[in-house]
């Protein structure tokens, strides 16, 4: 056996393993940097109004009760799919106030309902926020949720 696998050849078997896989995990990252910019993005450009708007949903903490396309909590619905829930995807004024309204609907007061706070947010940033709901529910999700309710 020992003539079969000399050092020379264990060593070469080593590089080229090693060679193989490098390039392997090249084009992998490669090809996922591709799909990545080219088909899984959002349909809407990134604008400073959805940066604003992630700001304000990482300030708020909302992914401490939402999900956004199946990250965060459990406890109230899952809100990457709301604008085509609520009929305002390509209307951003009508996303708006629909936002707005919800959200100074809130606490609805409702016993036994779970209740979402209310959080005093500046026009600026509520229009900022509905943006950037709009921005996610035009992510290519491949078809997640599986409903439309989330």
């Amino acid at each position: 056996m020992s003539e079969i696998l000399t050092k020379s050849r264990a060593r070469n078997v080593f590089y080229g393993g090693s060679l193989f896989f490098v390039v392997v995990f090249v084009a992998m990252t490669v090809h996922s940097h591709r799909y990545i910019v080219e088909t899984s993005t959002a349909g809407m450009p990134l604008t400073d109004e959805v940066r604003l708007g992630k700001h304000v949903w990482e300030r708020a903490s909302c992914i401490n009760c939402h999900t956004l396309h199946g990250e965060g909590a459990y406890f109230a619905p899952e809100v990457g799919n709301v604008m085509t829930r609520w009929g305002v995807l390509d209307d951003p004024e009508g996303a708006y106030e629909i936002l707005n309204g919800w959200m100074q609907a809130q606490p609805s007061g409702v016993e036994g309902r779970r209740q979402m706070p209310f959080f005093d947010l500046t026009e600026e940033e509520t229009r900022a926020l509905a943006e950037f709901l709009r921005w996610a529910d035009q992510t290519d999700t491949q078809n997640w949720p599986p409903n439309d309710a989330g």
